[in-house]
């Protein structure tokens, strides 16, 4: 039995035959929505073989099954980074997980810096596309031509279309643009920052995009939302560090998880 059937069966036990309909994976400083999830029922990442086990603050390592406004979900708490272990495909097994359920959707969060002045620190960003600058894949060395992934539209389009329409509703900015991905663990240079507004990019992070490659080639519709905790390297004098994003992370969270806990309710009134 692979860990991925094995994680599947613990978690199918945990949720009682209830559906998820969404599932969302938490970025640095993300935590808090967790708090939202009515009936929650935890699972420490431990305890279900393959998944990662995070090894960076604000990454708790595990998962949360409940629901949020009636819309039965899965929170994961903690990702995997390429930066951790040098393994791209770290969140394999969650996505696959995720598929084996059958949860019709996949929203990705992370913390990112912003090459967009109008941008700055505590704003959301809706990911449109990205650049992978690090030039990594979590599909290298995977067999079959299903690694052959299309990545037009990765981003999908009607999640995205309601996203938006949720955060006019609510009075929310949200802002758009690409997103660029760096190995880490160390910031980009000012150099690599004018480099990557050059080609594109509206903000810059660690993650996301490995599980954005992994959701399109399992067929899970995906969207992606940046929490933006600093500008980018040699566009403000303040020095980046990890705790500067852990701190505007949470300036932002309140409005993310009003975003979130808005689309998910009014996702549970389409359905209804």
């Amino acid at each position: 039995m692979t860990d991925i059937t094995k994680s599947t069966e613990i978690i199918r036990s945990a949720l009682q035959g209830t559906k998820p309909q969404v599932a969302i994976v938490l970025g640095s400083g993300l935590g808090p929505l967790v708090e939202a999830v009515e009936n929650p029922t935890t699972l420490s990442y431990e305890a279900l073989p393959g998944f990662p086990r995070p090894s960076v603050e604000g990454h708790s390592g595990s998962l949360t099954l409940g629901q949020i406004n009636g819309v039965d979900v899965l929170v994961f708490q903690g990702r995997s980074h390429y930066y951790e272990n040098g393994n791209a495909s770290g969140m394999l097994t969650v996505i696959e997980v995720i598929r084996a359920l059958e949860c019709p959707q996949l929203i990705l969060t992370n913390a990112a810096g912003s090459l967009n002045k109008d941008a700055g620190p505590g704003s959301l960003m809706l990911i449109t596309d990205h650049i992978n600058y690090s030039g990594l894949s979590p599909l290298i060395g995977a067999r079959g031509n299903d690694r052959f992934v299309d990545l037009t539209d990765a981003y999908d389009p009607a999640i995205r279309k309601r996203l938006k329409q949720t955060a006019r509703e609510q009075h929310l900015t949200l802002h758009e643009g690409v997103y660029m991905w760096f190995s880490g663990p160390n910031f980009e240079t000012p150099a690599e920052i004018r480099a990557a507004g050059i080609l594109g990019a509206d903000a810059v992070g660690m993650s996301t995009v490995p599980e954005v490659i992994l959701a399109r080639r399992a067929g899970i519709p995906t969207a992606a939302l940046s929490i933006i905790t600093n500008y980018g390297a040699g566009m403000s004098d303040t020095a980046l560090t990890h705790e500067q994003t852990m701190r505007n992370a949470k300036i932002a969270a309140d409005n993310l998880i009003k975003l979130i806990r808005c689309y998910l309710e009014d996702l549970g009134n389409t359905h209804d």
